[in-house]
């Protein structure tokens, strides 16, 4: 009896034991379970953030791309409109000087005709006074003495209208030679520019990316002064080692280019150099544009031609044509 009841405790004992056990091991299982879970959890965020990241810079980028392609074309417009107002405004500064030629002829023939009216009332009194003249002193009649002052009067004609033409000859001549000197130097820059496809930038090299910095000076000092000495476009950019200068008048771009180089070689940039330098450039591109008409004046075998002529043969060296000069 006694056997059977302490077998009974202990199958109860390692019954409760076995219950014990169990719980524990489902326990222990189930924690490791949730430590699965939360590690797949914490490695699906992971992945997310970093996707979300990835996209987020793709994103940036291609803004990026599309800013500048809005950027450039926006400038290409501005440089298009720009060209179109100076056309627009040369087209109506031609205008007006032809305007002002035909209004400078029509005073000139205006006061041509009063000289004349002037001089036919001058020669109807003087005929007047010598006819009464000649009546009274030599007792002429009125038909002899008309004759006589006729003749006198024709000789007096005579000369003073030989006088007034070679007065007028010579006016004319003048006239004649400065409207040929226009008209040959107006051919001349319309055969330099029917056929011009002209580059209107550019690129100045700089040594070093720091001598930008100096360039453009404290709140854009520099650049701007040096843009309004010269009338130019000055790109900083973020091309390597370079400014662009953008200009749809070469001599302007040739002047900053000149004046550029020597601010580099010489160092000092502020804009009381600036001034200095750039008056210095347009004195070098001047004695160039001179150096150059004389040059290509003596190659074609011409001589005695005018300075102004020489000049504009000389501002064709800074023209191109189909890509040449």
């Amino acid at each position: 009896m006694i056997t059977t009841m302490l077998f009974l405790v202990v199958v109860g004992l390692v019954l409760v034991l076995g219950l014990l056990l169990g719980y524990f091991a489902r326990q222990i299982l189930a924690n490791q379970q949730l430590r699965r879970t939360q590690n797949e959890a914490k490695r699906l965020l992971e992945e997310a953030t970093a996707t979300h990241e990835q996209m987020l810079q793709q994103a940036r980028d291609e803004a990026i791309k599309v800013r500048a392609a809005a950027e450039a074309e926006s400038r290409e417009r501005r440089y298009e409109l720009q060209r179109l107002e100076r056309r627009f405004a040369q087209r109506e500064e031609k205008l007006e000087r032809k305007l002002e030629a035909l209004e400078r002829r029509e005073r000139g023939l205006a006061n041509r005709e009063k000289e004349l009216d002037a001089i036919k009332a001058q020669l109807e009194e003087i005929r007047s006074k010598q006819l009464q003249r000649l009546e009274l002193i030599s007792g002429m009649s009125s038909e002899e003495a008309k004759e006589e002052l006729l003749r006198a009067l024709e000789d007096e004609i005579r000369e003073d209208a030989s006088r007034r033409l070679r007065e007028w000859e010579a006016r004319i001549k003048t006239e004649i030679d400065e409207k040929a000197r226009d008209i040959l130097a107006t051919t001349i820059q319309r055969c330099a520019t029917d056929v011009v496809s002209e580059t209107t930038v550019s690129v100045v090299p700089l040594p070093s990316d720091e001598m930008k910095g100096r360039l453009i000076g404290r709140e854009g000092r520099n650049i701007r002064a040096l843009e309004q000495a010269t009338g130019v476009d000055l790109i900083i950019d973020d091309t390597p080692e370079a400014v662009t200068i953008s200009s749809f008048d070469p001599l302007r771009r040739e002047v900053a280019r000149v004046a550029l180089n020597n601010l580099i070689l010489d160092g000092r940039i502020h804009p009381a150099r600036i001034e200095e330098v750039v008056e210095k450039a347009k004195s070098e591109v001047e004695a160039t544009i001179r150096a150059e008409g004389e040059r290509a004046a003596r190659e074609v075998g011409v001589i005695g031609l005018h300075p102004e002529l020489i000049r504009l043969l000389g501002k064709l060296k800074f023209r191109s044509s189909y890509g040449q000069n």
